[in-house]
């Protein structure tokens, strides 16, 4: 009795030191992103003064910021899905082809895109959590896979010219008040494309489910302690199956966002995409071991890695293998922080154990 005592008063801390750790790593993401960008406003000056600069960032970056988001749902059960740049390159290339070379819609070519994402999301969940596979081999197969359809689909690029396409590509939502003045005098408003507006609300969907939702909490303990996870009670096969599910739905979704960004389709679309948002999970604060992560942390860390390869730009290292250093340099440093945040709940685990048994 007392030692069941002691358990459950520990249990209660145990989820404290796991949202804590949550916590800590998305302020130190937020916290560095912002001085970063203070660094660029007061040094390098010249764009990073202008609000479109930040916008232009989100244009650009909406399809890695929900790759991202589905990442990290993976991430957090102790998986990783390596087949989501392929997977968007697939969309993007079968989007186009449906449009332009069969007369299709808008609204099919985005069934289209859903019904893709939601292909490779059930086939790797089933064969993650029913057939206990390697997340890692079973996307890699999957990534492979989604490459080799899309130069079946089509193997040249091409730019799409449907016209219905064409009016929702160009579609901007004017931020007003923050526009700013260009070289010759005239005013410019500030915008955002539609896909940013996607990707933020899918941040937001996410981050109340993982917050505030029995689905959410069963992510974190899948991926803090599977065997612990079971004992409470929770599916972990159907967990770890969700996960993955909503990885290449989302994977779907992110593919047409970059299809409405680019507006064309290829073979070479999206080649290392799949890195970036793994990257960006791991900087906003997923942790690789599973268990801690969330949505806040992974769109900064978007930002965060989007706003160094500007930095980088602006300062005049315009090689990519100074963009290649400095991601890589980021990415440590953060791998240096997850670990010493390891080790610092590994010694608070200890001392609760030694505390119980006395």
């Amino acid at each position: 009795m007392a030692n069941h005592a002691a358990k459950s008063r520990t249990a209660p801390l145990g989820r404290l030191r796991s949202m804590t750790d949550t916590n800590l790593l998305m302020s130190i993401t937020i916290i560095v992103f912002v001085l970063m960008y203070l660094f660029a406003m007061i040094v390098l000056q010249k764009g990073f003064l202008k609000p479109q600069t930040l916008f232009n960032i989100l244009n650009a970056n909406a399809a890695l910021i929900i790759l991202s988001c589905g990442m990290t749902l993976v991430m957090i059960t102790g998986g990783i899905d390596i087949s989501v740049g392929g997977v968007t390159a697939l969309v993007s290339m079968s989007c186009a082809v449906y449009l332009d070379y069969h007369g299709g819609s808008v609204f099919g070519s985005l069934l289209l895109a859903l019904g893709i994402g939601l292909a490779f999301g059930l086939v790797q969940g089933y064969l993650v959590a029913y057939l206990d596979i390697q997340p890692f081999i079973v996307t890699l197969a999957g990534m492979f896979f989604a490459r080799g359809m899309t130069t079946i689909v089509n193997t040249k690029q091409f730019n799409v010219t449907h016209e219905g396409f064409l009016r929702l590509k160009d579609a901007r939502i004017i931020i007003p008040f923050l526009g700013s003045y260009n070289k010759r005098g005239d005013y410019i408003d500030a915008y955002i494309e539609i896909g940013v507006v996607v990707a933020l609300l899918i941040v937001a969907i996410l981050f109340f489910v993982l917050k505030w939702t029995r689905t959410g909490r069963n992510f974190y303990a899948v991926g803090g302690n599977r065997q612990s996870a079971l004992m409470l009670g929770i599916n972990v096969k159907r967990t770890v199956f969700l996960s993955h599910l909503l990885c290449g739905i989302l994977a779907g979704i992110g593919g047409f966002v970059y299809f409405m960004h680019v507006g064309s389709g290829s073979p070479t679309h999206a080649a290392g995409m799949e890195m970036n948002a793994i990257a960006s999970s791991i900087i906003g604060g997923t942790m690789l071991t599973g268990g801690v992560g969330n949505i806040i942390g992974t769109l900064f860390g978007v930002m965060s890695l989007a706003l160094i390869q500007n930095i980088v730009s602006s300062i005049g290292l315009d090689q990519a293998w100074w963009t290649g250093i400095t991601i890589a340099a980021m990415l440590c440093l953060f791998l240096i922080i997850q670990s010493v945040i390891i080790a610092r709940r590994k010694r608070a685990n200890l001392s609760a154990a030694a505390g119980s048994k006395e």
